[in-house]
């Protein structure tokens, strides 16, 4: 085996222990990032329909007075702790979740919403008592929280959806660049390649979904840097496969 395909291997099989290592983090890290943008659309659009008549400054302003009464820095913790109950409940001794229905339902299980009522009562109240919101608006608002965790819910459920449309299209992906594979038709490879690079940026790092995509990743490159040929050792075919 060449050295360049030597240096490429090692650098992926580094990657991908520090995968092994850091996946719970780096599911936790997704999900308080995706599911933090959820939540902060879904009050942008919640305090829009609960208080019809107000302009877009107006809805601006209310929806900051609530972010920053402790509602925007308390999120990241309610959605952690939504994450650790529901493992809890569904008994992931790993600390790491297997595929992408597990982490539904263990951060449906865990009580995201009603981690996040509660921060959005507190929030509400602490903005009122600081004067920040009058009590006729504190009032409304209170009255029509119900809107803002409905549209919560709401949110989560459809960006699930994507993450479950995400994974067929890279299941297709994968496949179609296998085809290409028999076929020895590295241009094919190569288009197929790029959208799985690119595919795997969306998804939630799951264990299983990154180790198939990190194969694909080896056998192309090693063929890349043996200037496209497809004629490879047994050698090198099984450390394609090893080196995950």
């Amino acid at each position: 085996m060449d050295l360049i395909n030597q240096i490429e291997l090692e650098k992926n099989r580094i990657e991908d222990q520090e995968i092994g290592i850091n996946i719970e983090k780096k599911q936790e890290s997704f999900f308080e990032t995706t599911l933090g943008k959820v939540v902060n659309k879904a009050v942008d659009i919640g305090i829009s329909a609960i208080v019809p008549d107000l302009i877009e400054d107006e809805v601006i302003d209310v929806k900051n007075a609530i972010l920053k009464n402790g509602f925007e820095d308390g999120v990241q913790t309610a959605i952690d702790g939504a994450i650790n109950l529901g493992k809890s409940v569904l008994g992931i001794a790993t600390g790491k979740f297997e595929d992408l229905s597990q982490a539904q339902n263990a951060i449906k299980s865990g009580g995201i919403l009603d981690n996040v009522s509660n921060l959005f009562d507190l929030a509400l109240n602490k903005a009122k008592t600081e004067g920040i919101l009058n009590n006729g608006l504190y009032q409304v608002i209170k009255k029509g929280k119900n809107t803002v965790i409905n549209q919560i819910e709401k949110g989560i459920t459809e960006e699930f959806g994507k993450q479950a449309q995400n994974v067929e299209k890279l299941g297709k992906y994968m496949n179609q660049w296998k085809d290409y594979y028999q076929e020895q038709d590295f241009n094919g490879m190569q288009r197929e390649y790029e959208k799985i690079r690119e595919k795997m940026k969306e998804l939630v790092p799951l264990e299983k979904t990154i180790l198939e995509a990190r194969k694909i990743e080896n056998l192309h490159e090693l063929i890349k840097n043996n200037n496209q040929n497809f004629d490879l050792t047994e050698e090198q075919k099984k450390l394609a496969e090893i080196l995950i």
